[in-house]
């Protein structure tokens, strides 16, 4: 009685129940102790999700200076250059050579002269009397306020050489009466004698002296029928003193007129007279409307249009040898 046999092994009962309480005292401190060693272990940060990867922003290209007509080449000028009002085409084309008008006070015939400022100042390399041309002026007559049919007309005209004319800073102080004074004879450099016309001594500020060398070293580099005549871009007139120029308009009898002025940029030391080319029988400064619309169609005269103002230099639409440097006040 109270004990149990197990193939030839005697169990107590009491003995068998002090072994299975012992078992689960065991078996709970066990447990105890494995659950106090996790909660005090560290918990592992989760693997942060990587951000992906951009490439940095590259710098922006520098904007562009002032822009110049496009280059077109032939292909693709007869597809730009024929896009366009064809009937304000046509009225450009039969004016081009017949306009009875006087847009500096002086009777002209034709618009030709001014033909090659027009475009530059509206962006386009096609001719006066194709399609794209009159596009190219009826957007710009757009932006300004002004009839946009894309014919040149008197107004529009007036309205583009009000905006050629205020580049000269020398046509600003003219509109409030300013006549500057003269820079000191100590200011003044002398050009070398191969940049004079035919040798001429010509003198001008030190900076408009500078600037008209690179400006001329460039075109004779970028335009080989430039650089073919050693006279293109030579000067035949820079710093005039006032005394000579009174004296010049009074022997001339035109004081204050077209061609003569009594206030003239010339006095600045910043403007001067390139030749430009010259028709057969005129003078390279003759203001005769034949040889001004042969002068604008030189090598010379459209590289000048095209790029003088990298340079600094505007033109006085008038006469297409004059130019004036703007990187000092007159």
């Amino acid at each position: 009685m109270g004990a149990a046999r197990y193939r030839g092994v005697r169990f107590k009962a009491s003995e068998a129940l002090r072994f299975l309480a012992g078992l689960a005292v065991a078996v709970l401190v066990l447990g105890f102790v494995v659950l106090r060693v996790t909660s005090c272990a560290p918990v592992p940060k989760p693997a942060a999700n990587p951000l992906p990867v951009t490439a940095s922003p590259t710098t922006p290209p520098t904007p562009p200076a002032a822009p110049t007509p496009p280059a077109h080449t032939p292909a693709l000028a007869t597809a730009i250059c024929s896009d366009g009002p064809a009937p304000a085409a046509r009225a450009n084309a039969a004016s081009l050579q017949t306009l009875a008008w006087a847009p500096f006070g002086r009777s002209e015939t034709g618009w030709a002269t001014y033909a090659p400022l027009i475009g530059r100042e509206i962006h386009t390399a096609c001719a006066p009397g194709t399609p794209g041309f009159a596009q190219a002026l009826a957007g710009w007559s757009r932006d300004h306020r002004l009839p946009d049919d894309g014919i040149v007309t008197p107004a529009v005209f007036g309205a583009l050489k009000t905006t050629i004319q205020l580049r000269r800073p020398f046509v600003q102080l003219s509109a409030k009466r300013i006549c500057p004074n003269p820079p000191a004879a100590s200011a003044l450099a002398n050009a070398a004698a191969a940049e004079g016309y035919g040798g001429k001594a010509i003198q001008l500020r030190p900076g408009a002296l500078s600037a008209y060398r690179q400006m001329a070293a460039a075109a004779r580099r970028e335009d080989p029928a430039i650089a073919a005549d050693l006279r293109n871009l030579t000067i035949f007139s820079g710093f005039r003193s006032p005394a000579a120029d009174d004296a010049r308009c009074a022997a001339e009898h035109n004081c204050n007129g077209l061609v003569r002025a009594t206030c003239s940029a010339h006095r600045t030391g910043l403007a001067m007279d390139l030749y430009v080319g010259q028709a057969p029988g005129f003078g390279p400064d003759s203001s005769a409307d034949p040889n001004r619309a042969f002068m604008s169609t030189t090598p010379a005269y459209r590289w000048l249009v095209a790029n003088a103002d990298r340079f600094g230099f505007v033109p006085y639409p008038f006469e297409p040898w004059h130019w004036e440097w703007t990187g000092e006040a007159p």
